[in-house]
């Protein structure tokens, strides 16, 4: 099945996983090409648009210098020949965007589990979560988004952890009532990662996460300086 699934690829770097529950392991980022959420805040709008006239091959894409909309054309296959060929020590791989579950991940992650990773997703919740069951899965909802996707509450049953932006009152609030949806099953992990480091948003995480007894997640690689 891996090989009749084409991914549009925007780039694939080994780094460190900055956020959430992971932070400080060793990970192999693969980030998909588009993304019709529309977060305001989002730091990765290159990734937004599909645009054919910028197609690249593997080889060009992987030259790249900086941030752009260019994406690649692989199978899980190619992604697997990848990291070999580029001599990728990390044993986790992180595959975001973009938003992930525009695609079929089934066989990518199928396929890397099989030769011995760890997969994990970071989706916004707004798409149906198709991956191997034991993928971990990061829901980061985008409530009432420029695009109009509503957050799916089979993405949020599905949710190993849910990390949700703040700023202000009102995301807690609507992070009550996504966690509300979840019947029948444990809660997720649930932390709270400040938007853009602003000093109101992380007083908010900080005070929030000690009065709920959740979790802070902070970019900690934005704070060293890696991608």
């Amino acid at each position: 099945m891996s090989s009749q699934v084409t991914y549009k690829i925007n780039e694939i770097f080994e780094s460190i996983q900055g956020e959430g529950a992971h932070t400080g392991i060793p990970s192999i980022f693969v980030r998909l090409q588009g993304c019709p959420v529309g977060c305001a805040w989002c730091d990765t709008k290159h990734t937004w648009e599909i645009k054919d006239e910028l197609l690249v091959s593997t080889g060009t894409l992987m030259q790249k210098q900086q941030e752009s909309e260019h994406w690649a054309a692989m199978t899980a296959e190619d992604i697997l020949t990848l990291f070999k060929d580029h001599g990728y020590t990390a044993k986790k791989v992180i595959l975001t965007g973009g938003e992930p579950c525009m695609y079929d991940l089934r066989p990518v992650s199928a396929l890397l589990i099989a030769n011995g990773y760890s997969v994990a997703i970071e989706t916004s919740g707004t798409f149906e979560v198709l991956t191997h069951p034991d993928t971990w899965v990061t829901v980061s909802p985008k409530v009432e988004m420029k695009g109009g996707y509503e957050i799916l509450t089979s993405a949020l049953e599905r949710a190993d952890e849910i990390k949700h932006p703040v700023a202000m009152e009102k995301h807690i609030e609507e992070l009550d009532a996504l966690l509300a949806r979840i019947k029948d099953k444990p809660q997720p992990l649930v932390y709270l990662q400040p938007i853009s480091q602003q000093r109101r948003a992380t007083e908010l995480a900080v005070s929030t996460c000690i009065a709920r007894n959740w979790r802070l997640s902070l970019q900690t690689h934005k704070f060293i300086g890696i991608e």
